[in-house]
């Protein structure tokens, strides 16, 4: 008999590699996502409300998953206009911390053999002082998502000390691909280089092309999730590739892949970022040391991928 699996956050980037990568392997998998629910191997279809622990507390005892990968997360882009702070913690909180609660509570008492997977943030780091990050750094969230992906990470460690429920935590870096978002900088830059090539757009504008980022491809890393929950016992890693590139980078390679020069079409104006943040690279070698993972895709040809995508879109 198949291994079932539930997806929370199905229709995003990662839910929807995982989706995949989970159905290659044999899995029966539900995915739930804003009322969504998208199946394969298994007849459930009825739509569970994550926010409500009663809905939640019987599809779990219904299901009886073998694992639950909680990717469900509230993104708020740099690049995005700014929204009340009051209003950004409430819907982050509602999201990272009380739905996940519903998911740990439920397994905790109708199943629990069920493996829990929390994609937590390498924004719980903060404002870092040190040139990478590993398991062992201080946390210092700075931000409505660092701190409350802080709290999903810390009440994962409750569940897993105090109750025995296997809850092991991802500590997710930036990670890209065909399916990112255009609010976020990576796919901006990408679509921007396809439509000035297409002819639809003259020039794209950036915050700063200083900026730098640990990027890594969304395929390595939800498959660094998958064997996280197939180790012994439930721990937290960082998922990363531990090298930094900057924005500069990433425009250089996107617009030389279409066949242009960068500099005749991209311009800088900083105002646009709402908030700056200091250059972070994980060191995921207890990740690599435990599962054997390691990245496949690098940083050149996951943006060559994104602007092919793109470009046959």
């Amino acid at each position: 008999m198949s291994k079932i699996a539930v997806i929370v956050g199905s229709q995003g980037q990662d839910g929807r590699f995982l989706f995949e990568l989970l159905v290659k392997k044999g899995y029966s998998v539900i995915g739930l996502d804003r009322g969504v629910v998208r199946s394969d191997g298994n007849d459930w279809q009825k739509r569970v409300d994550i926010t409500d622990r009663e809905q939640v507390a019987s599809f779990l005892q219904a299901v009886q998953p073998d694992e639950v990968y909680y990717l469900a997360a509230f993104h708020h882009s740099s690049q995005d206009a700014q929204i009340d702070e009051v209003e950004l913690f409430e819907k982050s909180y509602t999201v990272h911390v009380f739905s996940y609660l519903n998911f740990l509570e439920g397994a905790r008492l109708y199943s629990p053999k069920t493996r829990i997977f929390y994609a937590a943030s390498s924004l719980i780091f903060g404002e870092v002082n040190t040139e990478a990050q590993d398991e062992t750094t201080p946390f210092q969230p700075n931000n409505p998502y660092g701190i409350t992906k802080l709290d999903g990470l810390l009440i994962s460690r409750l569940y897993r000390e105090k109750y025995g429920l296997f809850a092991a935590v991802g500590i997710f870096y930036n990670h890209e691909s065909e399916y990112r978002a255009e609010k976020f900088v990576s796919m901006k830059v990408v679509v921007g280089a396809v439509n000035i090539k297409k002819g639809t757009e003259t020039e794209l504008t950036v915050g700063d092309l200083s900026v730098e980022v640990d990027w890594g491809y969304a395929p390595d890393y939800v498959e660094a999730a998958y064997r996280i929950l197939q180790l012994e016992k439930p721990d937290e890693f960082i998922i990363a590739t531990g090298q930094k590139h900057a924005i500069q980078d990433l425009v250089s390679i996107a617009f030389e892949h279409v066949g242009l020069d960068w500099r005749q079409y991209v311009r800088e104006n900083k105002a646009i970022l709402t908030r700056k943040r200091l250059p972070m690279v994980g060191n995921a070698e207890k990740l690599k040391r435990t599962t054997g993972w390691q990245p496949r895709v690098g940083f050149e040809e996951m943006i060559q991928k994104m602007v092919d995508f793109k470009m046959q879109a």
